[in-house]
């Protein structure tokens, strides 16, 4: 919202300066976003005299000039300028000076031989306008030597503030104004609206059609003026709507935007002519179109409020009017409408159409139902000033809300919810300031809401109006009541898997990455993603458009990332959310990593005295066991499915982490060429990811205490065993059977060889195992060593069918 602080001073009578209005501004809860001062910014250009215009002695379309500057003796200037002439005011620049524009610091020249102390300067080089043929033509009473901004009434500041949605009443002047009123920096200077007197009926009716359907407007007013002269609007009207950054148009448009800042009610005029019969206001219609005063053609639906005529759509109700209509030079006779609107239509036809204007802007945060009809004899008033004319009696649909509001406030909520001690009697002075309705005189008072605060609903409204009038200088600060001991750290067991999964996927050499939550409606497609719920309604981006269904896909584009700088080998992690669904238990906390190039965990890169190997699936899988260990689950009780790994990974090089059959914890492997294809990744690149929701709780303890340390003086002892078996069968059957075989003695089952061919029957694997015993009560004897070998070979060869290679 912008405004010239003299417009602001229409409203509010007082002698506060532009540093009192703009602190209590900020103050009062409306931010000042920026000031602009142009008499400020352009104080070192001043108003000068040309005595003399020459012809340069060596350039055809230069001039030399002899320039009063308010010193004791004329200047000599050099000017381009066509209209350069003896006696005219000009802007002078000084050497030294920045020229606004282009940056430039001017200094002494010399012009084609002949000195010059200066310039004289265009509007353009002003930052004025886009005028650029000459230079600065100023009024011939203008004092020289002084300072030319307030010649030409660039003397008043112009302030933007920032307007919180919830407070439609400030996106008028007289809102602010009144803000600052109850803030007593000023009176409010508040006419009564003019009283107009139509002299004939209004010749066009409007009426509603919104058939069965809830309507999208409470209520409708129309005028006619005729016999209107339809020019260029007043001086004063032209200079207010430039300082705010308007374009004036001609009058009556003019009119009807100078109400939209100066109250916050914009009205609507319409060309009468141009109008075929009555006005209808309704929904539109599959099909229908309407050339809009911006020119742009848009496409009409039954959520939007049109209004109407015999002839089609005329006007985007509440957003923006019609071309076809729309008031010029030709305009004789001009209905003026004021109407109130749905916000939501407003705002949804709004988004729909992506057609911004500054009446929608006011509508879909609700305008004051109360100045409809004020606010059209202010409209007339001006129009009737402006443009002469005649003037209608006023025709209506529907009926303007009221809104009776009365609220019971207690005193006392003001110091319970924002620490501040006040009295019932200071509690109504700012309530009464703004504008709302006060009563009684004990410690709960009676409040009526005003019509143009729509965001004050309940008693806690009423205590941030108090507070912010008051000022949040008042409130002392008081410190926090001191806690007994140190508080219990308070995490859920989701949360600690979380941290623990962090700490130890950095321990092995990965980087932790934040990524976006949402990815390319692809990219979800291709990780079991995608369904419509998950889409997003309004994305940030075209490729970040549904809720990601996993970790893996933002990290793959990191790591590609990085390797298209130069960085191939690179290893990352990330904790975070993923989303199968729009339900709360659709939502669950993974962890994933991938790993590309030479990343293992032992380190990355080439060196001279060890091959260098890429990444392979089996890094993959060392980090997703590593963090389940770190979780509590043993390597043991984790089962490894291969051939059910999802689609983004490579079927053969990938496996299933489980815990029994139904309790899928996640997955691992080398990531599917057609999945990095698709992403624009390249490889090697290999990944996991965990579901931290789905691992089972910890069994609770009887006790906190530590249990106690069941460690062995004896030596350990190793045994390997080498199996022939099926190829079919994983390895890890075989270990499982092995630590079956006696779960005191058997701490330890290594995989060490795996060989196929000569001496092996087709069809089968040599599979050789390492078992570690270690014994607790006494050394083991060898013929309890071969008691304990032979349960190991008969449990093999039991759960697998494999045969003892001979």
């Amino acid at each position: 919202m912008k405004f010239s602080l003299s417009w602001l001073k229409e409203h509010l009578a007082g002698d506060a300066d532009l540093v009192a209005v703009t602190e209590t501004l900020t103050r009062v809860g409306l931010e000042v976003e920026h000031v602009e001062d142009k008499a400020g910014d352009l104080s070192a250009f001043v108003v000068a005299h040309i005595l003399e215009a020459n012809r340069h002695p060596n350039a055809d379309k230069l001039q030399v000039c002899k320039v009063d500057v308010g010193k004791s003796e004329p200047l000599q200037v050099v000017c381009g300028a066509p209209n350069a002439r003896a006696g005219l005011k000009v802007v002078f620049a000084a050497p030294g000076t920045v020229i606004p524009t282009s940056g430039v610091k001017l200094g002494a020249s010399e012009i084609r031989g002949v000195p010059s102390a200066g310039m004289l300067c265009s509007a353009r080089e002003l930052g004025l306008s886009e005028e650029h043929d000459g230079i600065l033509e100023l009024p011939a009473d203008a004092p020289v030597g002084k300072p030319f901004a307030p010649t030409i009434g660039l003397d008043d500041p112009v302030i933007e503030i920032a307007v919180t949605p919830n407070r439609p009443d400030c996106l008028g002047v007289h809102g602010v104004a009144r803000d600052l009123a109850a803030a007593e920096i000023g009176e409010l200077v508040d006419p009564p609206a003019p009283a107009i007197r139509g002299a004939f009926p209004c010749p066009v009716a409007v009426r509603f059609d919104f058939g069965d359907t809830a309507p999208l407007s409470p209520f409708f007013a129309l005028r006619l003026v005729r016999g209107v002269r339809n020019g260029p609007s007043p001086e004063w009207l032209q200079r207010k709507l430039k300082a705010i950054g308007q374009k004036p148009i001609n009058a009556l448009v003019d009119v009807t935007n100078y109400l939209t800042f100066d109250r916050g009610r914009p009205l609507h005029v319409f060309d009468a002519a141009k109008v075929m019969g009555d006005l209808v206001v309704r929904r539109g219609r599959p099909g229908e179109a309407l050339v809009a005063l911006d020119g742009k053609t848009y496409a009409l639906d039954d959520s939007m409020c049109v209004i109407a005529d015999d002839s089609g759509v005329e006007s985007l109700a509440g957003i923006m009017g019609g071309a076809a209509t729309g008031c010029d030079a030709s305009t004789t006779d001009v209905l003026v409408e004021s109407a109130l609107w749905d916000p939501l239509a407003i705002a949804r036809t709004g988004r729909a159409l992506n057609l911004n204007s500054d009446a929608r802007h006011r509508f879909e945060r609700g305008v004051d139902p109360a100045y409809a009809l004020p606010g059209l004899d202010f409209a007339t008033r001006l129009i009737l000033d402006i443009c002469g004319g005649e003037a209608s009696e006023i025709t209506t649909a529907g009926d303007v809300p009221e809104r009776d509001l009365i609220i019971d406030f207690p005193v006392s909520e003001v110091r319970r919810l924002a620490g501040l001690e006040v009295a019932a009697a200071e509690v109504k002075i700012p309530l009464k300031m703004l504008g709302f309705w006060v009563t009684g005189h004990g410690e709960t008072l009676k409040v009526a809401v005003p019509s143009w605060r729509p965001d004050i609903e309940g008693k806690a409204d009423l205590v941030e109006e108090v507070v912010r009038i008051i000022g949040l200088d008042q409130v002392k600060a008081t410190p926090l009541p001191p806690r007994s001991g140190v508080g219990a750290v308070e995490l859920s067991p989701v949360q600690r898997r979380a941290r623990t999964a962090r700490r130890t996927l950095a321990a092995r050499g990965l980087v932790e990455a934040v990524t976006w939550s949402f990815v390319s409606k692809a990219s979800a497609e291709a990780f079991g993603g995608g369904a419509p719920e998950l889409a997003l309604a309004n994305p940030i981006a075209a490729d970040l458009s549904d809720m990601r269904p996993s970790l893996l896909p933002g990290l793959i584009a990191a790591a590609q990332r990085n390797a298209d700088r130069g960085l191939g080998d690179v290893a990352l992690f990330e904790v975070g959310q993923t989303f199968l669904g729009d339900r709360p238990q659709d939502q669950r906390m993974s962890a994933a990593g991938v790993r590309r190039g030479t990343a293992k965990a032992r380190g990355a890169g080439r060196h001279w005295g060890e091959p260098t190997l890429s990444v392979d699936a089996f890094d993959a899988k060392g980090d997703a066991l590593s963090v389940l260990a770190a979780l509590g689950l043993s390597q043991a009780s984790v089962q490894i499915a291969q051939g059910s790994a999802p689609d983004w990974l490579h079927p053969g090089r990938s496996g299933l982490l489980q815990l029994g059959p139904k309790l899928v914890l996640g997955a691992f492997g080398e990531l599917h060429p057609r999945i990095l294809q698709k992403l624009g990744a390249s490889g090697p690149m290999v990944g996991f990811e965990l579901t931290l929701d789905v691992l089972p709780q910890p069994k609770a303890k009887a006790t906190r205490a530590k249990p106690p340390f069941e460690g062995s003086a004896l030596q350990p002892l190793t045994r390997d065993f080498a199996f022939v078996v099926d190829k079919t069968v994983p390895a890890a059957d075989l270990m499982r059977a092995a630590q079956a075989a006696d779960r005191k003695l058997v701490t330890r089952v290594d995989l060490f060889d795996r060989y196929e061919g000569p001496g092996v029957p087709d069809g089968k694997l040599s599979l050789a195992l390492a078992v570690t015993l270690q014994p607790r009560d006494k050394t083991m004897t060898d013929v309890e060593i071969e008691e304990v070998s032979a349960r190991i070979v008969a449990q093999v060869e039991k759960a697998t069918g494999a045969t003892l290679r001979g």
